[in-house]
């Protein structure tokens, strides 16, 4: 890696790190870190091969340890210097960092990882102000940042999957970043051309939500065979009728914000805390929709919701009669 700090506006991908002498992995979700700090292995390596690897633990740092990893090698080998531990650093660490940042060694990459918290504040704010790579690790919460995700893990592999299958895949398994990223992984490795929904279908399709996503499709678009079939199949296998619902609300609740709706889907997207080819999607179901019928399948849900969750002796009548009325409303236009 170059011997540079980066310009100003430095937050950066964990995709794309520049090279610096400096890199902060900040942030909460322990495998974008994980992946991070990977990468900046593989890309020293891959300018050093002879790199020496030097692992430090800011938690338990008594002093001398950053100067002595840091030091010029006799042989003049580049070094890699892993820091972490900074959610709890100590003081020695904290001041001997502050010493460190005006003037890195040129042969070494720091690279500092703080799992979050507010200790250390004062060096975090020095390492962003000093203008070196600030590799934000964030947990993916909604369902369009983990679609997102998906996505590039595909592109990054050059390979190609469809927008309904990126949404079939983070239904079935987007509730750990780990266990996506690990069925994106093994999509990648265990098949051949686009990836299409029904793929998704045969590795992943007795999840949970994905049985539940399919049911709301199926009912959205007016299939009230298929939509029935299916629940009564998720039912069989044991699926509780509390998610069931959830899926069906979240499917008519985007139809809902699309319809009568003007502009381009990623203007839209932002406005509706939506992706744009989720946008796209709900616009399309939309056409078949009515005001009207759109009325009566939210009336319907409140009511099957309230059912499920202890309102009614019979939650399983309540949700088919829910996925009735909502597949009938469909046609309503």
């Amino acid at each position: 890696m170059p011997a540079a700090k980066t310009s100003t506006g430095n937050k950066v991908s964990w995709r794309s790190i520049p090279p610096a002498l400096l890199i902060l992995v900040q942030g909460t979700e322990e495998y974008i870190a994980h992946r991070a700090l990977e990468a900046i292995r593989r890309e020293v390596r891959a300018a050093h091969p002879d790199a020496e690897l030097t692992r430090l633990d800011a938690s338990q740092y008594s002093g001398g340890e950053l100067a002595m990893a840091t030091s010029p090698s006799l042989f003049g080998e580049n070094k890699l210097i892993e820091v972490s531990g900074l959610a709890s650093m100590t003081d020695a660490f904290l001041a001997e960092a502050l010493n460190y940042l005006p003037a890195p060694e040129t042969d070494c990459i720091v690279v500092l990882h703080h799992s979050g918290g507010t200790r250390g504040k004062k060096l975090l704010d020095a390492v962003k102000t000093a203008g070196f790579p600030v590799v934000e690790c964030l947990p993916l919460k909604k369902d369009s940042e983990k679609a997102e995700f998906v996505t590039q893990e595909f592109k990054a592999a050059g390979r190609r999957i469809e927008a309904p299958a990126v949404r079939s895949l983070v239904a079935a398994v987007g509730s750990q970043l780990s266990e996506l990223a690990a069925a994106c992984s093994q999509l990648i490795s265990d098949s051949d051309g686009t990836i299409t929904v029904d793929l998704i279908d045969k590795y992943y399709g007795g999840r949970v939500e994905a049985t539940a996503f399919k049911v709301a499709d199926a009912a959205v678009a007016g299939n009230a065979a298929v939509a029935l079939s299916s629940l009564r199949h998720a039912l069989a296998t044991g699926v509780d009728p509390v998610p069931l619902v959830a899926s069906l609300a979240m499917k008519v609740r985007a139809v809902a914000k699309v319809h009568g709706a003007r502009g381009s889907s990623a203007v839209l997207a932002t406005s509706l805390g939506m992706a744009p080819w989720q946008v796209d999607q709900a616009r399309r179901e939309a056409e078949r929709w009515s005001e009207e019928g759109l009325a009566e399948a939210i009336r319907a849900l409140a009511l099957a919701d309230a059912q499920v969750k202890g309102a009614s002796r019979d939650p399983v009548y309540a949700v088919e009669r829910a996925v009735t009325i909502i597949a009938t409303a469909a046609g309503g236009r």
